[in-house]
Order: structure tokens, then C-alpha cells, then sequence
């Protein structure tokens, strides 16, 4: 199974973007997933459902970070900008307003998580999103090890 149909399954499952991206990573961060969840839940929805940065990108920052612990600030940085740079030429951008609107979704920045029903997942971009955040942030890592 690959990072990317593990992250759709933990979407799919309930989490949010940004957790599903980083659950996908639990052995590569050396972290179990009830601390996981909670790290990366305030940034779903684009940071706390303001529909900035997508969470599946967002949570690959995080990952990057647990996954390179000795490389420097400025070393992360490039590779959260190359994530950041492949998933936007995937996608058109990297921004969750703007992949929701892209889609016809409305962008309600509302703090209320929407209620997780088979209408919510046929109509959101986000679990093939996660999916392609997640194989891309496992060909990066692989990449840099």
C-alpha cells in the first residue's frame, strides 16, 4: 500500500487532512498516532478551517521535520518549498479556499467541523488530495534520506 491510499483511508476514516498526511508517517516519524492526531488537528481545513495552506501540505512540513531532525532550518525549509512547489503543479495550488472553490465547494471558515456523511466525501477534492500530499511527501523523504 502505498503513503498516498493509507492517508485516503485515514481521510476516509474521519481525520482530517492534515492528520491523515501525518498518520501515513507514523514509522518515519517515530511517533504513535494518538499524539500525531493532535499535533497536526488544528491545521485542517486550510489552519483551523481558515482555508489558507492545505492541511495535507501543512502536516508534510510536519512530518519533514520529524523525519529530518538533524537537518538545518534553512535545509527544511527547501524541502517543505519543494513539497509545497510539486503538490500546486499536481494541483493548481496549494491553498484550501482555492482547491475547495476550484471544486464548486463553498468556503466556509466556520470553526464547526462538518459532519462526516456520504454526500461530505463524494463532493470534497480532499481525499485524493491527501493521497497525492502523502506520495509525494514519501518520494521526498526517500529522495533526502
Amino acid at each position: 500500500m502505498t503513503k498516498g491510499e493509507l492517508a485516503k483511508q485515514y481521510f476516509l476514516r474521519g481525520h482530517n487532512c492534515a492528520q491523515a498526511v501525518a498518520l501515513a508517517f507514523c514509522e518515519e516519524t517515530g511517533m504513535k498516532e494518538r499524539p500525531l492526531t493532535r499535533v497536526t488537528i488544528g491545521l485542517g481545513g486550510g489552519l483551523g478551517r481558515l482555508r489558507e495552506t492545505c492541511g495535507a501540505v501543512s502536516a508534510g512540513a510536519v512530518v519533514l521535520g520529524l523525519c529530518f531532525p538533524d537537518k538545518s532550518k534553512s535545509e527544511i525549509y527547501a524541502l517543505v518549498q519543494q513539497l509545497a512547489k510539486s503538490f500546486k503543479e499536481e494541483n493548481g495550488s496549494y491553498n484550501c479556499g482555492e482547491l475547495l472553490s476550484g471544486a464548486g465547494i463553498a468556503t466556509d471558515t466556520s470553526p464547526n467541523a462538518q459532519l462526516r456523511t456520504a454526500a461530505f466525501y463524494r463532493k470534497r477534492p480532499c481525499a485524493d488530495l491527501v493521497a497525492c500530499a502523502a506520495d509525494l511527501l514519501a518520494a521526498l523523504i526517500l529522495e533526502n534520506e
